[in-house]
């Protein structure tokens, strides 16, 4: 016993000591640090300046007497976007309704054609696949305003044609939402299809699994982390569209949606820069909630699918 006592306590005076960060490196890693710390600040500041601006009183946004937090704390442009009529007959809440009936219906529309195509296009092989994956490649890089002529004039023909009414109400704008965002959800989910190995497949269709059950039970659940974060580029990028909607929707004011609300606070004789920045947080925060929401589901995602029974 004290031999081995012995042996035990000079092979730990033998351990080697613990080795000390070299100044150098320190100091690269201290300047990682501060220029991380610079960017968090550049970018999150804006944000900050919006949500205390929405807070401030009138007089003390437009005092020269610059701020970093407000004087005294105010819901008065909260009041004015909430319970004012921008346009005789509406209010915010139908403008949020509007939004939201949109957004999410994109959003899901093109998480179910978009998970289906790049199923499709990781598992199949076809003629013109190449093609097809380039031109989805191509589209991702022309802008929406390049294209919103020719789509108006196609929805023009087409409620001409056929007496469906795509201008002027929501229908044609979740078609056009839905239609921009399948080109950048499918390459990501392409990736998502084609790590899932065959053999899950192969296994399950052994067990006598069918087609639709190898699909939501085994290759859903091991590409939802993929198919979260395209729902949340297609809601940011549906939720935030002016252009499309200021053109579609013209005269049916009825039917607007938030982010044209924001046009009506810029007047001819001066900007309500209060309201402008109440209603811009207002608009930022169901982005925030949407991604609050999904992104337990993406964490959980991950452990889902072949690994659980």
């Amino acid at each position: 016993m004290t031999a081995t006592t012995t042996a035990r306590a000079s092979g730990a005076a033998r351990a080697p000591r613990r080795r000390r960060t070299p100044p150098p490196v320190l100091a690269r890693r201290a300047g990682a640090y501060a220029a991380g710390a610079a960017v968090l600040v550049f970018s999150v500041f804006p944000v900050y300046w919006m949500v205390a601006t929405a807070f401030k009183p009138v007089g003390e946004i437009f005092s020269k007497d610059v701020r970093l937090f407000p004087g005294s704390l105010t819901l008065e442009h909260f009041d004015r976007v909430i319970n004012g009529e921008l346009i005789p007959g509406v209010n915010f809440w139908e403008f949020l309704g509007n939004s939201l009936l949109v957004t999410l219906g994109s959003v899901a529309a093109g998480a179910l054609l978009s998970l289906l195509a790049a199923v499709a296009v990781a598992r199949f092989r076809f003629k013109m696949r190449t093609a097809f994956i380039m031109v989805l490649m191509v589209i991702q890089m022309v802008p929406c305003e390049a294209l919103i002529i020719s789509i108006f004039i196609n929805f023009r023909r087409l409620q001409d044609a056929s007496g469906v009414q795509m201008l002027g109400n929501l229908t044609g704008i979740l078609i056009v939402y839905t239609a921009f965002s399948l080109p950048i959800t499918i390459m990501m989910l392409r990736g998502f299809v084609a790590a899932v190995p065959r053999e899950l497949e192969e296994a399950a269709a052994i067990d006598g699994a069918g087609p639709w059950t190898v699909f939501w039970r085994i290759l859903m659940p091991l590409v939802a982390p993929g198919l979260v974060a395209a729902s949340i580029f297609a809601f940011i990028t549906a939720w935030n569209e002016f252009i499309v909607a200021l053109t579609f929707l013209g005269r049916s004011t009825e039917e607007y949606t938030l982010p044209l609300t924001l046009s009506y606070y810029f007047g001819r004789f001066g900007t309500e820069w209060g309201a402008i920045m109440a209603a811009s947080t207002l608009l930022t925060l169901p982005v925030m909630a949407f991604f609050l929401f999904v992104q337990r589901r993406m964490v959980s995602g991950l452990t889902m699918g072949a690994v659980k029974g």
